[in-house]
């Protein structure tokens, strides 16, 4: 009685991990792009060195290190890393953790390009922030594509630089881009 209890059981968890088994799609190329429109001048940086992964429920995530941004100015790199702004030393990661809310629209396995609608929590500087962002889940030929597109006020993730308004916008446009494995 007992052998056929524990068969049973595990028959069950086997059946349970089978039934909530996800894909999971990764990539560690992906890339993270900000952008800053003031009338004194547009500012844009990008990292392409970000690890993301998806899953086909919906499950979404990225992590970068903040020094992996790459300006055209190496003066603005600078800035970018002081204490003022990104504190790069004593922050060195940024990472979103989040849900596609609309999952159920999306197939994963038929080509096509899939709106989606990404919430979760953004930390940058150590302030975790919620934040929801628009973008596209796109399936062609069994490769899994996305981009989604962030707004964000700098102030509330503590960035304090005095050029904040003028030089640089009060509000960023992040845009992630990850082509998965």
């Amino acid at each position: 009685m007992l052998k056929k209890s524990l068969l049973i059981g595990l028959l069950s968890v086997a059946a349970f991990i089978s039934a909530t088994a996800q894909k999971v799609y990764s990539t560690k190329t992906a890339s993270v792009k900000f952008y800053s429109k003031t009338p004194a001048e547009d500012i844009e940086a990008t990292n392409s060195q970000v690890d993301s992964k998806l899953t086909d429920k919906g499950q979404m995530r990225f992590n970068l290190l903040i020094k992996g941004f790459r300006f055209d100015n190496e003066l603005m790199q600078d800035h970018f890393n002081s204490k003022d702004w990104m504190d790069s030393d004593t922050y060195p990661k940024a990472g979103f953790v989040g849900t596609i809310t609309n999952i159920a629209n999306i197939n994963f396995a038929k080509d096509g390009t899939y709106p989606a609608t990404v919430s979760g929590v953004l930390t940058i500087r150590g302030i975790a922030q919620k934040m929801q962002a628009t973008g596209s889940v796109v399936v062609a030929k069994g490769k899994i594509s996305s981009k989604s597109v962030f707004k964000l006020k700098v102030k509330d993730f503590g960035i304090k630089g005095k050029d904040i308004g003028t030089s640089i916008a009060n509000e960023l446009e992040i845009t992630v881009i990850s082509k998965y494995d």
